[in-house]
């Protein structure tokens, strides 16, 4: 009757040196990588400027050539500063609710909390601003009519 009960006791013995003997050698393996990494890493404060240097890399592609900053749009040519021209000819809050909208992908709701305003005065802003930009692009674009 106690046989059983001592293979029992033995199996979990076995699978207790197991458990133990599979996280002693995980650990080990952990603490070898961490110390290999250490050996290859260097400190910012220990590389001299050129190695800085190549840690970055600026891309000029489109900065100067202006024509490659602007594309057309039926017909009409429109430049990255055409467009900032007509952003800042919108007054400050509608400016300020169009770039919220599209570039910070924001609703009307959250804008309106933001700005301690109605939701429907921002929807206001929003689509008023679209007939003001509408309008001074073209006013300020050639080629084909809209």
């Amino acid at each position: 009757m106690n046989e059983p009960n001592r293979t029992q006791w033995q199996i979990r013995c076995a699978f207790n040196g197991f458990c133990k003997r599979a996280l002693k050698n995980e650990a080990m393996n952990a603490h070898r990588d961490t110390k290999q990494r250490q050996l290859r890493e260097i400190t910012f404060s220990d590389l001299s400027p050129e190695e800085e240097n190549r840690l970055y890399v600026c891309d000029e592609y489109f900065a100067d050539d202006e024509a490659e900053q602007s594309f057309v749009i039926g017909g009409k040519e429109i430049t990255a500063k055409l467009l900032a021209e007509a952003l800042h000819s919108l007054s400050d809050d509608k400016r300020e609710a169009v770039l919220l909208y599209y570039f910070f992908d924001m609703n009307d709701a959250e804008i309106a909390k933001l700005q301690n305003i109605p939701r429907s005065t921002v929807q206001y802003r929003r689509t008023s601003s679209f007939d003001l930009l509408k309008r001074y692009l073209e006013e300020h674009t050639y080629g084909k009519d809209w």
